[in-house]
């Protein structure tokens, strides 16, 4: 019986070694990858930077949104007073803002605080510029 035994169990061990990398291998990794996506969205979430991150956002007065425009791609940003030229949403049934010039009323900043390596103590960063527009486009009649 003892021989027995002694055969079986380097089938064993190479089973349950098998079954360890096929099985619980892949599902502690994939959980551990769900895990830290989530961590990432709520730190996202807590900034604030869902769905405009780094974007300057022009708002209508009911607040909802007219164009989003990256930070990155701007060389200044707009002050009250400016007249800015949006392409809207289009002109078409979904088009709510058409193309055309926008007068900017107010421009407010959002700044977060640095969190990378190296960074200064205090140090903040512009995560998001909103824009209040009011359009100057004439209203459509069909």
């Amino acid at each position: 019986m003892l021989e027995y035994w002694i055969h079986i169990s380097p089938l064993g061990t190479f089973l349950a070694t098998f079954a360890w990398f096929l099985i619980a291998m892949p599902t502690a990794i994939a959980a551990y990858y769900q895990s830290w996506k989530a961590r990432q969205e709520a730190r996202a979430a807590r900034e604030g930077t869902l769905h405009s991150a780094n974007c300057l956002e022009f708002v209508a007065g009911d607040g909802s949104c007219v164009n989003l425009v990256p930070l990155e791609a701007l060389h200044s940003l707009p002050r009250t007073g400016d007249v800015v030229l949006l392409p809207g949403h289009g002109i078409g049934e979904d088009g709510e803002f058409v193309p055309g010039a926008y007068l900017v009323e107010r421009v407010e900043h959002i700044y977060t605080r640095a969190e990378y390596k190296g960074c200064r103590p205090q140090e903040a960063r512009l995560t998001k510029a909103v824009a209040q527009v009011t359009s100057l486009n004439p209203a459509l009649t069909v």
